[in-house]
């Protein structure tokens, strides 16, 4: 089989999702995180440097790990004393992640089953190497000769991340509290004004997850993917403001997007599942097939 520029570029972007794994990253250098002799994330060396100015919430690295104080036995008292070490970091203004501060908590912890050890602020993970958990929505329609077309969004020029990409119909960060399900119907409403009992239709098909670093941090995500198939008359409007417009496209005109600039990264890993899902994309004509699938479902 012939390799085609659009495969070469998919490969491309995988390996970049997942360039935390790869030779030369920055992994070695990363202090594991450790909350009660569990890692929960990846700590890079300019963050761990920032650390040793408060004994009181974070012990000295030892043995390659950065663990917080003894004294921090419970999630609510790990929770407090870390937001305050990020409040202060927020004033200083000299992590620039931390200008996207959101008010937003996620729950840390080793395992998405495990009961959370602590929560952080959603802009701080990255600073920590902590699991992000979201939910991504394939909004697509099926026409009576069996064509199919998905519903793209574009964001919103303003958004804090990704301004103006391409993206999933809806989408959202997993907040502390909140269920998979919830946030797929809240997000589904906001985003979308896809109405919740249209939403909640939408069928849990797998987790997309990877790895990656640069130069806020490291970025562990794994996403709940949803499929949602929409009436052919149905077409989503703009709500909260954080999408600028929605396209319906054709599934092959999505597929060439993909490997373009164009659309958010961790969304083109969402839509490149589909196509190897429903068969758009199949091992006799694509050589590196195996290589997409691995690079889609990393181990965290």
């Amino acid at each position: 089989m012939a390799v085609s520029a659009w495969s070469e570029d998919i490969l491309r972007l995988l390996r970049r999702m997942n360039n935390f794994y790869l030779p030369g990253s920055g992994r070695a250098k990363c202090f594991r995180f450790e909350i009660d002799g569990t890692q929960v994330g990846w700590i890079p060396p300019h963050v761990a440097s920032l650390l040793t100015r408060y004994p009181d919430v974070f012990s000295p690295p030892h043995g390659g790990a950065v663990s917080l104080h003894h004294r921090l036995d419970s999630a609510g008292k790990r929770s407090e004393a870390v937001d305050a070490v990020l409040t202060s970091w927020r004033g200083e203004g000299s992590l620039s992640c931390l200008t996207g501060w959101r008010d937003e908590k996620y729950n840390v912890m080793q395992k998405f089953s495990d009961p959370p050890l602590m929560w952080m602020e959603r802009a701080a993970t990255s600073l920590f190497g902590v699991k992000r958990y979201g939910v991504h929505v394939n909004g697509y329609t099926v026409s009576e000769s069996g064509e199919v077309n998905m519903w793209l969004a574009r964001r919103s020029p303003t958004k804090q991340t990704y301004p103006g990409l391409l993206d999933n119909v809806a989408a959202g960060g997993l907040a502390a509290g909140l269920g998979i399900k919830h946030t797929l119907v809240k997000e589904c409403q906001e985003e979308a004004c896809i109405p919740a009992a249209l939403a909640e239709k939408a069928h849990p098909v797998t987790t997309i997850s990877y790895t990656y670093e640069d130069e806020e941090g490291v970025f562990a995500e794994s996403q709940f993917v949803f499929d949602l198939e929409l009436p052919l008359q149905f077409k989503p409007r703009i709500g909260d403001g954080e999408v600028q417009d929605f396209y319906l496209l054709p599934i092959d005109k999505v597929k060439e997007l993909l490997a373009t600039d164009d659309f958010k990264p961790n969304s083109a890993m969402v839509v490149l599942d589909f196509l190897i899902r429903h068969s758009i994309i199949e091992p006799d004509r694509e050589p590196f097939y195996q290589e997409f699938v691995m690079g889609l479902h990393q181990t965290l």
